[in-house]
């Protein structure tokens, strides 16, 4: 019964986002919205609808937020289930989890007072509010996802795996790298995909610290406006009906389209190492 009301809600999203958001698509053409960079909806003269900078925004921060959170993410979930003692583990792990329990105003608000300023004087910036310290926030933001998952996906490992390797004359390292690491890779890449997943659609602390410029990025030094901080910085100020408000809810369906995509990726990642390793 939850899940059948879990997927009717889910539905009910879809179809609002769907039958808001496509009206927009009767005065704004597909090539416009998706392949052109300006988006000015308040032009008065000529709005431009295009949402490439945006989605460039969007995309920056989140593979900038997987290359710093994978690596640091599989190490740490590395070292919990195979290398940390159960009494220091009981301790870390409870630790990193609180990590997502962090409202993202309060990082939004670390990033603005304490990381973007290191950011501006390491690199010599004028101003530290662009897409690296929004990929660095956001990267912290999803370690949680990344390390919980991994570490469990590796914890619950045949221990046959684990003898059969040490027995054939393999190093710990050896057992893990080339035995385990292999075997609990597609729940890894589960792991991943949740984590992009919970990247592509954060919105608070981009909007706090990547700077909401509407100009195209040339590299992650310049600040940048996701599609979830455009549509929260101007879903409010839009009247009810209008084209401004229809273009938002197709942004939103873009998102909306996309994440749904990771996570379901995910999950038949996830259900197929289940049916693998189900003894």
């Amino acid at each position: 019964m939850v899940s059948i009301t879990a997927l009717m809600i889910l539905i009910g999203i879809f179809f609002f986002l769907f039958a808001t958001g496509i009206q927009a698509f009767a005065e704004i053409s597909l090539h416009d919205f998706f392949l052109k960079a300006t988006w000015n909806p308040a032009a008065y003269t000529e709005p431009a609808w295009g949402i490439l900078a945006l989605i460039t925004g969007t995309l920056m921060v989140t593979f900038g937020a997987l290359i710093i959170s994978v690596p640091l993410g599989i190490a740490s979930a590395i070292y919990l289930a195979e290398i940390c003692a159960p009494k220091p583990r009981e301790i870390i792990k409870p630790l990193i989890e609180m990590i997502a329990g962090i409202p993202s105003v309060v990082l939004g608000l670390i990033g603005i007072l304490l990381l973007s300023p290191l950011v501006a004087g390491i690199f010599n910036l004028s101003n530290g509010l662009n897409a690296l310290t929004s990929s660095i926030i956001v990267g912290i933001m999803v370690l949680p996802t990344i390390i919980t998952i991994s570490e469990d996906v590796l914890t619950s490992l045949p221990k046959e795996f684990r003898e059969a390797s040490l027995a054939l004359g393999a190093t710990r390292w050896q057992m893990i790298k080339m035995t385990l690491i292999p075997a609990a890779s597609s729940g890894i890449l589960a792991a991943v995909m949740l984590g992009l997943g919970r990247a592509v659609g954060e919105t608070m602390a981009v909007l706090m610290v990547a700077g909401n410029s509407l100009a195209m990025p040339t590299s992650f030094f310049d600040p940048v406006r996701p599609m979830t901080a455009s549509i929260a910085i101007e879903i409010k100020e839009v009247v009810k009906g209008s084209l401004h408000y229809e273009a938002l809810f197709a942004v939103g369906l873009v998102l909306f389209i996309i994440t749904f995509a990771v996570n379901f990726i995910s999950d038949m990642i996830i259900e197929k190492r289940t049916r693998q390793y189900k003894w």
